[in-house]
């Protein structure tokens, strides 16, 4: 099994709290992790239809079946075995006594909120890292990463990633997104994934992407909020001050995986040089890499953007204390000037000192006056460096 880094942090999550969840989108490798490294657990999954009508119809006696040291999978199934947790973990007072898995995150959270507040820690495990393929002596190239993404069925299983991908898409949408919502129109649903694909990188427009889809906004802001809650997609921040008006107050969309993004908008090895989404897809691949940071280190993720009304723009903003760390994300593999051409203009209107970095798709670390250059597999490091 290729190890996961956030597995130090359950570790201890373990020690302190008596119940621990991890979450993330299916096929992330919750199952396998928690299978192989807390070996020491019994797993129970509540897929399986006898067992998930054993604890719905008589939960108290379905938990006095077991003893310490259970993994429930796919718990949300059974949201009404949350109250009874927390009758079991009050009454023993142990850390480490259950580890909570799912893939539905808008219903685990929802039962969770309820029931287990204080008593659980929660983490989320997003798709391989770059990082962890590198420590396993796994090193794809950019362009193979962008196609493929980064999903484990990928690595670990051989399977082809657009094979894959449609049967991913077909199971999401029949054992979720019907369960989270119940969406009768599924061909009008994959019709706006496909639109919100093109549209990865962009400021959000709920109201242009409506009129396409011929339902209403609200609706689009539902079925985005559905796409969030799986982990399919994710929002970036519009970098904002009270004084001005002049900057964009919409968040951006991206999708959490590349090379879901690239089946959706029909790249393939063969015509990805020729494709004006290159950049789009390599945006989706870096900010990824710095939720899967985050994430596995149990930190607060909140990626922020600048643009303004005169399109002058920053890829991506990271907030400290003291500092404004500015990111320009380009997927050309040979420097340029371009690549430094909004830093002055948006540094000199920015409340705080700036750094400026670059993360681009070469394989060369500079650092030059006009910004700091990290290849696009060096993303960990320079997040590290950062201490952010």
């Amino acid at each position: 099994m290729i190890k996961r880094t956030i597995e130090t942090k359950i570790k201890d999550a373990l020690l302190k709290y008596p119940i621990v969840t991890l979450t993330g989108p299916r096929q992330s490798g919750k199952t396998t992790l928690l299978k192989t490294v807390f070996n020491q657990y019994q797993y129970i999954s509540l897929e399986n239809p006898d067992i998930k009508d054993y604890a719905e119809n008589d939960p108290r006696g379905f938990l006095s079946e077991f003893n310490n040291h259970i993994i429930f999978d796919e718990i949300q199934r059974c949201p009404h075995l949350f109250s009874y947790l927390q009758q079991v973990t009050d009454d023993r007072r142990e850390p480490g006594q259950f580890i909570l898995s799912g893939s539905q995150n808008f219903l685990l959270m929802d039962s969770i909120s309820q029931s287990l507040a204080g008593r659980i820690a929660i983490f989320k495990l997003l798709p391989f890292s770059i990082e962890e393929l590198k420590q396993n002596d796994i090193k794809p190239d950019l362009n193979t990463i962008l196609i493929n993404g980064l999903y484990p069925p990928i690595y670990d299983r051989g399977h082809t990633p657009s094979e894959w991908y449609q049967d991913y898409i077909e199971t999401y949408l029949e054992k979720d997104i019907r369960q989270i919502k119940n969406i009768h129109n599924l061909s009008l649903f994959r019709k706006f994934l496909s639109l919100l694909a093109l549209r990865n990188g962009q400021v959000l427009n709920a109201t242009n992407i409506a009129e396409d889809c011929g339902i209403s906004p609200n609706t689009i802001r539902d079925w985005i909020s559905i796409l969030e809650t799986s982990y399919i997609i994710h929002q970036s921040t519009p970098y904002s001050t009270q004084e001005s008006k002049r900057l964009i107050k919409s968040p951006k969309i991206f999708f959490y995986d590349p090379g879901l993004l690239a089946y959706l908008l029909g790249i393939t090895p063969n015509n990805l040089m020729t494709m004006t989404q290159k950049g789009s897809l390599f945006e989706s691949l870096i900010l990824s890499e710095c939720a899967k940071y985050h994430y596995n280190l149990k930190k607060r993720f909140n990626p922020l953007f600048y643009r303004d009304r005169n399109n002058h723009e920053i890829d991506l903003m990271f907030s400290t204390n003291i500092t404004q760390i500015l990111i320009e994300l380009k997927s050309s593999s040979t420097i340029s000037q371009e690549f430094f051409k909004n830093f002055d203009y948006v540094t000199q209107r920015l409340e705080k000192p700036s750094k400026t970095i670059v993360i681009y798709g070469g394989d060369t670390h500079q650092n030059r006056s006009a910004a700091e250059i990290y290849p696009w597999n060096h993303t960990f490091k320079l997040l590290e460096d950062l201490g952010i």
